[in-house]
């Protein structure tokens, strides 16, 4: 049996967002009916990516849970935020006039780093279903993770149920 969600979130401007799809995830697994599968959580946003992880529970300045934030700086010293024009090669003249022509602005397009960091952390997460419960772990959350800062947006979680 295949059984498929989409979710909607929004993301902010200006810092990555972790969306916590964790509870949204186990409820539709009640309404797929499958006790024992797979559950592939997917972002076709090429920015974007989901993650398994546990909950850190407290918030730094930001916001972010410190776990995220140490998540995030991580990156910082091979793949920092893109912050000025000519930082990477992306985009290129080409990928702007494209940009323009589907209504994008020049400040959008300046997102390699989010592009590099999704390729690297993977853009899917699959996780197992026992016994009608997503196999998590203790302490496991299901995040969707927006790495793009360059303005706030609608971003759609793709659930797949794959089982019996």
């Amino acid at each position: 049996m295949v059984y498929r969600e989409t979710l909607t979130v929004r993301s902010n401007d200006g810092i990555p967002t972790f969306h916590n799809v964790t509870a949204a995830a186990k409820e539709a697994l009640q309404r797929s009916g499958i006790q024992n599968g797979i559950l592939s959580v997917y972002s076709h946003h090429t920015t974007c990516s989901v993650i398994t992880q546990e909950a850190a529970f407290d918030l730094s300045m930001t916001g972010l849970e410190t776990l995220q934030v140490d998540f995030i700086e991580a990156f910082s010293s091979f793949l920092p935020a893109c912050r000025k024009e000519g930082m990477y090669l992306h985009p290129g003249p080409k990928a702007l006039a494209f940009a323009a022509e589907h209504g994008e602005d020049a400040r959008g397009c300046h997102n390699t780093d989010a592009h590099l960091r999704s390729a690297l952390v993977g853009r899917s997460e699959n996780i197992a279903i026992i016994d009608g419960q997503l196999d998590l772990g203790e302490y496991g959350y299901i995040y969707f993770v927006d790495f793009d800062t360059t303005r706030a947006r609608t971003r759609q979680v793709q659930l797949t149920f794959l089982g019996e």
